[in-house]
């Protein structure tokens, strides 16, 4: 639709910010949100509800590569393949979408792990994916995996997800949409800070990333928010927030040659 706006399960809702009057969030938009925030390096995912773009975002990839860690969408192994060869860095799964089982994406999860490839999963609401997860990641190893929406936070599967990256030694968990799914409490989001705090009580501090969930959770926030909330907590140690914030992304994913951007100040400061 208009200004932003989507059908999305039988309703209207700004699904972007409504300046986004063609209906597309381009990756020079996104640059400029990422200058401003002084963000150096972001991943993008995908999912179903925005169909297949695959194409341009290996164009992403080949013209800003080192400021974008871009992911593929595939449903067998030929696309994996295809993923691949096209220069796109991983594959994203919208498994929370998902009603067939995880287990017959095995062969498609294998050949990620052979070629270095990340994994983004998000999960369901529920406790119905946790197991198959658990096995994925038993037989695959070497296979990165990062664990999205923070576990489904604000949902009873939240510590089963987050416990997953107890099971292998490359899984992380990754926070985008937690603002979503704490939006009812609004910046600057206490209960989340506290979710971040549990989760790092049980998996360490080192297995857990922000995420930003951009562009839909700017319909109510601005992107620098998304992480700021974080930043200015009183909760966390600098330590805790510079590991959470970006050591280990650059180390998950392997961002090298990131800018050093400056602080640019508002007008209305």
């Amino acid at each position: 639709m208009k200004n932003g706006r989507s059908i999305f399960m039988d309703e209207e809702v700004q699904m972007m910010p409504p300046f986004m009057i063609d209906e597309q969030n381009s990756a020079e938009i996104f640059l400029s949100n990422m200058n401003y925030a002084q963000v150096g390096g972001a991943v993008v995912v995908q999912e179903v509800i925005d169909g297949n773009q695959n194409e341009y975002l290996t164009e992403v990839q080949k013209t800003y590569p080192d400021r974008f860690f871009c992911m593929g969408m595939a449903w067998t192994l030929d696309e994996a393949k295809a993923v691949r060869q096209a220069g796109l860095k991983g594959i994203a799964f919208p498994g929370h979408r998902m009603t067939e089982s995880l287990l017959g994406l095995i062969p498609i999860f294998k050949y990620m792990e052979a070629e270095g490839m990340v994994l983004s999963m998000c999960l369901g609401e529920d406790e119905h994916q946790i197991a198959e997860m658990k096995e994925v990641i038993e037989e695959c190893p070497d296979l990165k995996v990062a664990i999205g929406h923070f576990g489904m936070v604000t949902t009873p599967a939240f510590k089963s997800q987050v416990l997953l990256a107890r099971v292998g030694k490359n899984v992380m968990v990754e926070s985008g949409g937690i603002t979503w799914l704490y939006n009812a409490e609004f910046y600057p989001y206490p209960s989340a800070i506290r979710s971040i705090k549990e989760a790092a009580d049980w998996v360490g501090m080192d297995r857990l990333m922000w995420g930003s969930d951009y562009p839909r959770t700017i319909t109510a926030i601005t992107y620098r928010m998304s992480y700021d909330f974080v930043s200015k907590s009183k909760e966390l140690t600098d330590e805790e927030k510079a590991i959470f914030l970006g050591e280990n992304a650059l180390r998950f994913y392997g961002f090298k040659n990131l800018p050093d951007l400056p602080y640019i100040k508002n007008m209305s400061e």
